[in-house]
């Protein structure tokens, strides 16, 4: 009931603050929040040109899906007839802004309820095969705290998951998308999770990557303790004998499902291009599209500033270099791919959530929507990273960026009393503290592994 009684209370905190137009107004200008690929002010831009039989990627503005702009841009412009005009433009303006922020306040409220099932899933894993090993205390201690419902409120109330919200962003859909992909996987579900990982890529090519996380958890299932540890139990009780059916278990990988998730993926990636080819038809088709969407993104063609590292690096490297920076930037996402999917392969959930913190570092447009996703995700693990080092330094460097990103970019252009470096050494600060959450998360998880282990060999 506490549970149901907070999770209320953030939806209607939402929906006070969406009451409010003037301040959204503000939201959707912050940098923080809404980049060139998620602020809802461009897509209404690239909506009202595709009205108006013009392609929606015509200028600079709008650089985001057509599934975007065919799901939300309907609900951008909503009107309400027979009014004076005064009073007809005010009340079109609080009911567009309520509109579509009571689509970003649902998929806000969807989003955690799948990160709780996410978790509640996990849980029932762990302990199965905890009790397995005669390590079911771990899980039956008072200590052990329900991951999925901290994780889910963690995720409603955390202030960067509610200002996106409210602030003229698409990120909760994006948000959405990946969680609905993570679900499916944890379920055993191919066509779900290959419908949520296709759109979630569509949408913003970056998810893209955990095709990896998700391979894993249809193979092998959701997080457990290393499998070597299955093994060696096994091991112990039949010497010098073939592993029995049911002692090799914990090792299957279920390549059934794996196939499954692929064929669905192929079929509905067919469908989507399909419709998006139909949708830019008239505009330069597919072309033009991966282009404006896809290519904007790989070429940093905007350099409006955000919280990310790039627009500045860009802002100030040579034209001669600067597509090898391109090329090292991204692939550098690309490396850390593999060896992490080797050392945390009986990890999946934590595994996504590594790879959308590191995406979120270096991609090319990154906003506190990315931010909110992962912290929620982290708190999955709230069990396993009881004993990470540095977490009060971690809280309280995110909330000093947090406080210090707009008084800085007021500084710079408003104010006239500072320059770029001001509001960059805050995205530095940030990228820093982000890295340091992922190292010592990481190496926390490592260390709650080698104690199992440990308890293992000693129950042994």
């Amino acid at each position: 009931m506490g549970l149901w009684k907070w999770t209320w209370a953030s939806i209607l905190l939402r929906l006070i603050l969406i009451y409010f137009p003037h301040n959204l107004f503000n939201l959707s200008s912050r940098p923080e929040l809404s980049t060139p690929l998620t602020s809802l002010r461009r897509l209404a831009e690239g909506y009202w040109l595709k009205q108006s039989s013009i392609s929606p990627y015509a200028g600079s503005m709008y650089h985001g899906s057509p599934i975007l702009l065919s799901l939300l841009g309907p609900v951008t412009v909503i009107r309400i007839e027979g009014l004076p005009p005064h009073v007809l433009c005010r009340c079109n303006l609080i009911s567009t802004h309520f509109g579509y922020s009571l689509v970003f306040v649902i998929a806000d409220f969807a989003t955690a309820m799948l990160i709780r099932a996410i978790g509640h899933n996990l849980k029932a894993a762990c302990s199965k095969k905890l009790n397995s090993l005669n390590l079911g205390k771990l899980v039956d201690n008072p200590d052990f705290l329900s991951a999925g419902d901290i994780a889910a409120l963690v995720y409603l109330w955390n202030p960067f998951t509610i200002f996106t919200c409210v602030g003229s962003s698409t990120s909760p859909i994006e948000n959405f998308f990946i969680i609905l992909t993570l679900y499916g996987a944890c379920k055993r579900l191919p066509p779900l999770a290959a419908f949520g990982w296709v759109v979630s890529s569509q949408v913003a090519l970056y998810p893209a990557i955990l095709i990896i996380p998700v391979i894993f958890l249809l193979g092998y299932g959701p997080d457990s303790p290393p499998r070597k540890l299955f093994l060696k139990k096994n091991l112990s009780k039949i010497k010098n004998d073939i592993l029995s059916k049911q002692s090799a278990q914990p090792t299957y990988f279920s390549w059934t499902s794996v196939v499954l998730f692929f064929l669905w993926a192929s079929i509905f990636a067919s469908c989507v291009f399909i419709l998006c080819g139909l949708y830019m038809k008239e505009y330069g088709g597919l072309q033009e599209m991966l282009q404006r969407t896809y290519g904007f993104m790989l070429t940093v063609e905007d350099l409006s500033p955000n919280i990310g590292v790039l627009w500045y690096f860009f802002a100030e490297v040579f034209d001669f270099f600067r597509n090898f920076f391109l090329i090292v930037f991204h692939v550098n996402i690309l490396f850390m791919l593999l060896p992490l999917a080797i050392r945390l392969n009986h990890r999946p959930c934590f595994l996504a959530f590594v790879y959308i913190a590191i995406s979120s570092i270096l991609k090319s447009y990154p906003s506190v929507g990315d931010s909110a996703l992962y912290l929620g995700l982290l708190s999955l693990f709230v069990n396993e990273l009881a004993d990470m080092q540095f977490s009060f330094f971690l809280f309280s460097g995110y909330v000093g960026v947090s406080l210090l990103s707009p008084v800085m970019h007021n500084l710079w252009i408003w104010r006239g009393t500072g320059n770029a470096n001001f509001y960059f050494a805050t995205a530095m600060a940030y990228a820093c503290f982000q890295i340091v959450l992922v190292v010592e998360s990481v190496n926390a998880i490592l260390n709650h592994d080698r104690k199992i282990r440990k308890l293992c060999t000693t129950t042994t």
